[in-house]
């Protein structure tokens, strides 16, 4: 069901990224950059109420309609009293769906936060991509909120538990090894040969992003 809504949202011209749980869902959630949030109640791992919660929580804002399997007042109740701005309930025409995303991206225009400026790197909020000189590099949303955060923070120590909150959310188990993982992809996403590298590791501790002179 979700994989058949993906391509009729894309085909009414938006983007989307499709989260598989409920975890993966808020980690998406709480990154910056989201027009609308499609939210499904029945989710692995957490379910949809526990999601609109936690983002609403730390306030985070995004126009939020939750979708429900249960064709059951109470479901309605409950989203929109935990902060969804619409609510669902299956079965529902796609059309009905797609006019009600337009209508909460009317509703609720998003302000951008003005990009950010590194050295000669460039991270654009809109698109969620890098910018280096000419070149011009799609992030994950996760590859961004490290990014962020650690331009943020640029010429300072960033530790690793900071990273990870950015990165997946306070409530996540994330270790040592996913942290790094992501790094080494941000790493190759900052320069390729020839170029600079601003993304350093500080042993024991965590990452900072500054210029090193060779």
């Amino acid at each position: 069901m979700a994989r058949v809504l993906v391509r009729a949202i894309e085909r009414d011209g938006h983007s989307v990224a499709l989260a598989s749980d409920g975890d993966q869902a808020l980690a998406m959630g709480l990154c910056e950059g989201l027009d609308v949030i499609v939210l499904g109640v029945m989710l692995p791992r957490r379910d949809g109420f526990e999601v609109i919660r936690h983002l609403r929580a730390a306030n985070r804002n995004t126009p939020t309609m939750m979708v429900t399997a249960r064709d059951s007042t109470a479901d309605v109740v409950r989203g929109l009293d935990l902060g969804a701005d619409d609510c669902l309930p299956e079965p529902f025409a796609v059309e009905v769906l797609l006019a009600r995303i337009r209508a909460l991206h009317r509703r609720n225009p998003v302000a951008y936060p003005p990009d950010l400026e590194f050295e000669d790197l460039r991270l654009r909020a809109r698109t969620h991509e890098l910018q280096r000189g000419s070149r011009l590099v799609a992030l994950t949303r996760t590859e961004y909120a490290l990014l962020e955060t650690l331009m943020r923070r640029a010429g300072s120590i960033v530790p690793k538990n900071v990273l990870a909150e950015a990165g997946w959310g306070s409530d996540a188990d994330v270790n040592d090894a996913t942290l790094y993982v992501f790094i080494r992809a941000l790493r190759l996403r900052i320069a390729v040969e020839g170029e600079r590298q601003y993304l350093h590791t500080v042993r024991g501790i965590g990452y900072t992003l500054r210029r090193e002179e060779p």
